[in-house]
Parts: C-alpha cells; sequence; structure tokens
C-alpha cells in the first residue's frame, strides 16, 4: 500500500481532493477515486481503459514488455514444463498442486466429464446450422438447472464442486455442438484419457470406429487451451465479474461471459485470420495484400498480426510458433496452398521493416487458427475452443471475486439526452 496522495483541484473549487494512490506488487499505481462521488463528482472512462475494477491476484500482463503471468509464472514456463489442468489447479488454487494434489484435481476433473443424459435432449432444439457458440450460451447456462445442489455461492465446497464441474463437461458440451452440426452421433467421454485426448476422442471418433489420438495432436491442444487459459481483465472476464456480482450463480456466470466472448472483437481474431487466408486465396496474390496492408486508405488488415495489449511480440505466440511447426510435420500438410499462404505471411511480418517498426508480429491467433484448421476443426468451432480454454480463468476470477467482500457492479454514465420536461397537454 502507497502511502501517496493524488491532490485534484476543481475550477472554482475551494481546496483540492485528496485521493489516496494504492501500489500493486507489479504495475503502476492507481488512484482510487471513489471519493469524488461524496464531493459530487465521478469520472469518465470509456471502455474502462484507465480503470482499475478489482483487485486481483491471478494473472499479471505486461504489455509493453510482452509478460504474461499466472500466478507469478511465466507463461512460455508454463507452456513448457506444466498442462491445461495444472495451470487449471494454479490458477483456482495459487500454488502449483504437489503430486497427490495433482492426481486428486485430475481424477476429479475426469469423473466429472459426463453430463446429465437430460442435456442430450436439448441439443434437439437447436437446428442443424445453428452456431455453435448459440448452444454453448444456452446449454452452459441450462446446467444450473441439473446442478442446483450445490449453487451456495457463499460455500467455498460448493465453489470448488461448480469449478471442477465446468472445467470438466465444457470440453464434453463444445464436442456435441459439433456433432450436432454434422449429424454424428454424440461421443461419451473415457476416463482413460487425457483431458486433451478426451476432447479430441469425443470430436472425432464415432461409435463404427474409435481411432487412437496422435499424441502430438493432443499436446498441440492441451497447449492451446493452456495459452488461453486468463488472460486478466478483458471484455468477458470482466463479465463474468459483473454478473457474477449479483449474486448470480455460477453457470450463468460463465454462459455470460461465453456471450461476450463470442463478439468478433474479442473472441473471433483466429477465424479471422483463416478467412484472410482464405481471401488471399494464391501465394501469387501475397505482395498484392501486403501492399494494401501498408495503404491506410485501404481497409483491408492482416489478421493475426500485432495485438491490443501486447506492443512487442505475443508471449504466447513464441510457444504457439513451435507447435505449430510440429502439428504441421505430423500431419504432412507443409504443402497445402493455405499453410503456404500462412508461413509467407509469417516470414515477411518477421523481416519487413514496415512490420518490425510497428511491432506487427504473428500473435498467438495467427498460428492457433492454422493448427485448429490443420487439426480438422472448422473454423465455426475456434470460438468454442476459445471457450473451452478460458473458462478456469473466467471460474477463477468469478470465485476470487465471491472469496471477498465485494460490490454489485454498477458504472455510472456521462448523461447527455434531455433536461426534465413536461409531458404535452392533449
Amino acid at each position: 500500500m502507497s502511502n501517496k496522495v493524488a491532490k485534484l483541484t476543481l475550477d472554482g473549487s475551494a481546496e483540492p481532493i485528496d485521493l489516496p494512490v494504492l501500489s500493486g506488487t507489479l504495475g503502476p499505481d492507481v488512484v482510487d477515486v471513489g471519493g469524488l462521488t461524496a464531493k459530487g463528482y465521478f469520472t469518465y472512462d470509456p471502455g474502462f481503459m484507465s480503470t482499475a475494477a478489482c483487485e486481483s491476484a491471478i494473472t499479471y500482463i505486461d504489455g509493453g514488455k510482452g509478460v504474461l503471468l499466472h500466478r507469478g509464472y511465466p507463461i512460455d514456463q508454463l507452456a513448457e514444463h506444466s498442462d491445461f489442468l495444472e495451470t487449471c489447479f494454479l490458477l483456482l488454487n495459487g500454488e502449483l498442486p504437489s503430486t497427490s494434489e495433482k492426481e486428486e484435481f485430475t481424477n476429479s476433473i475426469r469423473y466429472h466429464t459426463m453430463v446429465h443424459e437430460q442435456v442430450y435432449e436439448f441439443f434437439k432444439g437447436f437446428p442443424r446450422d445453428a452456431h455453435p457458440m448459440a448452444i454453448m450460451v444456452g446449454v452452459v447456462g441450462a446446467l444450473s438447472a441439473f446442478y442446483h445442489d450445490a449453487l451456495d455461492i457463499t460455500n467455498a465446497e460448493h465453489r470448488k464442486l461448480a469449478a471442477h464441474r465446468l472445467i470438466a463437461k465444457i470440453p464434453t458440451l463444445a464436442a456435441m455442438c459439433y456433432k450436432h452440426s454434422i449429424g454424428q452421433p454424440f461421443m461419451y467421454p473415457r476416463n482413460d484419457f487425457s483431458y486433451s485426448e478426451n476432447f479430441l476422442h469425443m470430436m472425432f471418433n464415432t461409435p463404427c470406429e474409435e481411432a487412437k489420438v496422435s499424441p502430438i495432436l493432443a499436446k498441440a491442444m492441451d497447449v492451446i487451451f493452456l495459452l488461453h487459459a486468463d488472460h486478466e481483465q478483458n471484455a468477458s472476464t470482466s463479465t463474468v465479474r459483473l454478473a457474477g456480482s449479483t449474486g448470480t450463480n455460477p453457470y450463468a456466470c460463465i454462459s455470460s461471459g461465453i456471450a461476450a466472448l463470442w463478439g468478433p472483437a474479442h473472441g473471433g481474431a483466429n477465424e479471422a485470420v483463416l478467412n484472410m487466408l482464405y481471401e488471399i486465396e494464391d501465394e501469387s496474390r501475397i505482395e498484392e495484400f501486403i501492399a494494401r496492408a501498408k495503404d491506410k486508405n485501404d481497409p483491408f488488415r492482416l489478421m493475426g498480426f500485432g495485438h491490443r495489449v501486447y506492443k512487442n511480440f505475443d508471449p504466447r505466440a513464441k510457444v504457439m510458433r513451435k507447435i505449430c511447426d510440429e502439428v504441421l510435420d505430423d500431419l504432412g500438410v507443409e504443402n497445402d496452398p493455405l499453410f503456404r499462404i500462412a508461413r509467407r505471411l509469417e516470414k515477411i511480418a518477421l523481416e519487413d521493416e514496415y512490420f518490425i517498426e510497428r511491432k506487427l508480429y504473428p500473435n498467438v491467433d495467427f498460428y492457433s487458427g492454422i493448427i485448429l484448421q490443420a487439426i480438422g476443426i472448422p473454423s465455426s468451432m475456434f470460438t468454442v475452443i476459445f471457450s473451452l480454454g478460458r473458462t478456469p480463468g473466467w471460474i477463477s476470477h468469478w470465485n476470487e471475486m465471491i472469496s471477498q467482500p465485494y460490490k454489485i457492479g454498477r458504472p455510472r454514465q456521462l448523461y447527455k439526452g434531455s433536461t426534465q420536461r413536461d409531458y404535452p397537454k392533449k
């Protein structure tokens, strides 16, 4: 806690207003403006770009330096030495698990992967061509109807059980969305598979034939989930916290996060990368599109390059690039026209001064889109994969907030409408 005080002087005010300055363990100091309301003022910050709405000990980002820490651990170290479920435990509990804790946590997730049989009936009400995210918003929110035995959010054990159920069941629901869209029967999860193996099994196997899941593809999926596990106070995480501040149940909160992630400005970036590659269509047209990207008067933008938060290299992209190489090599698709375009774009972005000066490096979405496409996951499922990976982050932030004293979210506004006026007499 800092002892510094900021003084705000307003025209016509007799004396300045003292505002406490707070310090975190990392990052810039924060001016506490809570006392302004008593003085008849509040702040104006569209998009909350300069506002800390909460205290959190889960994730820290320094976009200028390309740093992403989960509970203090760098993302590249977690991707190299940890796995998705261990990272889930870390996000939820604050520390890495012991051997016995990890085994207990993994078993808990494994034995919660099945969903209630009546959930299968939900899918019959959705058209085959319904967007998978539309289905996810509905079925995840509906889980509260089946698991109302543990919905006391003031009970730590209930919160823990809800967290485990969500992390375990969302891959099952995600795979069901895909199977529903292609008219294939749903596949039950298997307790002898790892988390990512289970997901690929439920996605691509059928009752007629259960093929062995490639360990390289399973590892790639695990890393994709891990790299998306949390990203601080983004739009969907803030949505989960805001919904949770009303005291609603965790399933409704996560459903609200999925709805926020569905927006193309948030969760649709890797799908946009694929659409861009399809638009370029052929290697011979790359220079044409590069020129268009450099032309500020042309609406075309190269998707998957640069990042709103990271003003340097996206630390997740370095890990994803290595996984991308392994997947393409394992599948033998290096000569696929789409992937040749992607490789050429990557090379240009890493060597062209225009991109280097502006720090427009390939980001995590550029590589994840290529990987998912190579594995055979359709672009309509990309945001579903994102929501699957982000679930532990959402539920960790929800649990952190509910575990402490909190207030219901209530942003203010700068009113610019009509002043009071009387209804016209007839």
